[in-house]
């Protein structure tokens, strides 16, 4: 989601562009991106853009008369994927990812979301309904010491969820606060009520350092539009670097899962070693979770040894996986001859299993099929009547239908069953 750095730069190229300028028309291409009704859209038409500001994470465009101040506000929320494109007069709205055109006297400005949940909102109120809309969060590089801490006081919350409330700080989000903690060198999860004073100092100290730095920087970057807005750049210190090496300690930058989104920290700068849950595997290790980094490499060790104590994680995920067939003995493979390939039903379970047959080789095994060297020999036990081949055998004297052995269907019948030889079935009673 674009933050105080990044709405800072949007409004200032926005601002270069649109101001003095006449907003004449607004094209919709997504009509749920529009959130109020009331005044209409057409009545942005034909008005004069007299500022442009930041409301939170908004961005504001006031509308006006020739000769009056601004009447209504155009308000604009990018929310996580939104983006701005700036084009000349009269572009097409994108297909796929364009939410809306505003068009200017000076050129078209897109508004593009490239996300599957459409959550960019265009708000076009008056001055009251511009109030409702603000959450009440204070501009932290506009405040003192004494009232940061107050706003931060005034509400126990975990500093993550603190700095990233828009009611009680305007701008941060979860980015950017990300980077200020990590330069603060203070943890995530630490309770506001429990800040000292110092403590609260430092935090303040280093909200303005990150907040000042990182719009000095996308300023530089941005040239004639602000294009390539992001979340995750490679010049940050812990936000989106989990497994990457911290670049005060080069430990690893470890990570604390919540919803969609999750927020990066450094054990060994920020919370004094002790590695927070991540709320993931975490749950699921329960009290094997290590609390340290230490214990954590020594867990991968030791789920990369061959046997795992008993009762601990890896002997528990390692329950989970199926196991295979003993392999048979070597003593016995070197000194039993070779078997060639099989053919037929078995070749392909031969080559999966690498040569080994899934059934014992010594075993004997039954013969699937009479062949046709010992067609005539009747089986132990089974009385047949002799048959030139190729021709049906003769029915038993006084019995429908030829003979088979007992117990089985076929063209042949069993005694007591009748049926057709000819017909090549039984029929059953």
């Amino acid at each position: 989601m674009p933050e105080l750095p990044d709405v800072d730069v949007y409004i200032e190229h926005i601002a270069a562009r649109t101001l003095g300028h006449t907003l004449e028309r607004v094209r919709l291409a997504s009509p749920f991106v529009l959130r109020t009704a009331e005044p209409p859209l057409a009545a942005a038409a034909g008005r004069r853009v007299v500022s442009a500001s930041r409301l939170g994470k908004r961005i504001v465009l006031g509308l006006g008369d020739e000769a009056g101040p601004a009447a209504l506000y155009l308000v604009i929320h990018l929310m996580v994927a939104g983006r701005f494109k700036w084009k000349p007069a009269g572009a097409p709205v994108p297909g796929k990812l364009g939410l809306a055109a505003f068009d200017f006297d000076s050129g078209t400005l897109l508004l593009t979301e490239a996300s599957t949940k459409k959550r960019a909102s265009v708000h076009l109120v008056r001055a009251d309904g511009l109030a409702a809309l603000d959450p009440g969060g204070v501009e932290v590089l506009g405040s003192d010491v004494g009232a940061f801490a107050a706003r931060l006081r005034s509400e126990n919350h975990t500093l993550k969820r603190a700095l990233t409330d828009p009611r009680l700080f305007s701008g941060i989000g979860n980015a950017y606060s990300d980077e200020i903690l990590h330069h603060a060198r203070m943890s995530p999860v630490k309770l506001t009520s429990r800040l000292t004073d110092e403590e609260i100092a430092r935090l303040h100290a280093s909200i303005h350092v990150v907040l000042e730095e990182w719009t000095d920087r996308l300023r530089k970057e941005a040239g004639e539009f602000p294009e390539k807005v992001t979340a995750f750049r490679p010049e940050m210190a812990v936000h989106g670097k989990y497994g990457e090496p911290c670049p005060r300690c080069a430990r690893p930058v470890q990570r604390i899962r919540y919803a969609d989104n999750e927020s990066n920290y450094c054990p060994t700068c920020q919370t004094d070693g002790k590695l927070l849950a991540d709320r993931s595997l975490s749950r699921l290790m329960r009290g094997d979770w290590p609390k340290t980094l230490e214990e954590l490499e020594a867990k991968k060790t030791q789920g990369r040894a061959a046997s795992a104590p008993a009762g601990s994680f890896a002997a528990r995920a390692a329950s989970f996986i199926p196991e295979r067939a003993a392999p048979a003995d070597a003593d016995a493979k070197t000194s039993a001859p070779a078997t060639p390939a099989p053919a037929g039903p078995n070749a392909k379970d031969y080559a999966r299993r690498g040569g080994a047959i899934a059934t014992a080789t010594n075993a004997p095994k039954k013969k699937s099929a009479v062949t046709a060297t010992d067609a005539s020999a009747p089986a132990p036990g089974r009385a047949t009547s002799p048959a030139a081949p190729g021709r049906a055998t003769s029915p038993a004297p006084g019995k429908k239908g030829s003979a088979t052995a007992p117990g089985k269907t076929g063209s042949a019948v069993a005694p007591g069953k009748t049926g057709s030889a000819t017909r090549g079935h039984s029929r059953r009673r």
